[in-house]
């Protein structure tokens, strides 16, 4: 029962973070001027594109995050 509780908590830290840092690359990448690259930036494809892009930032963000709370976790057994 403790190994089912402890992998739920494992899930909700990752939506949780994973959440955070989509929203993070959302609003970071608010100040990136699309309109450089696409012609309508204001458009559904662009508006599109601009979530994507925050999706695909946010998910490595979130990865390196979660591998570095994992390894951080895994000095303890050094010792």
């Amino acid at each position: 029962m403790e190994l089912l509780s402890t992998i739920g908590s494992s899930g909700v830290v990752s939506m949780t973070v994973s959440l955070f840092c989509v929203a993070i690359s959302w609003w970071a990448l608010q100040n990136l001027k699309l309109e450089l690259v696409i012609r309508y930036p204001k458009s559904p494809q662009g508006r599109l594109l601009h979530l994507l892009l925050a999706i695909v930032l946010g998910h490595f963000v979130a990865g390196f995050l979660l591998e570095y709370m994992g390894w951080s976790g895994q000095i303890r057994n050094m010792f």
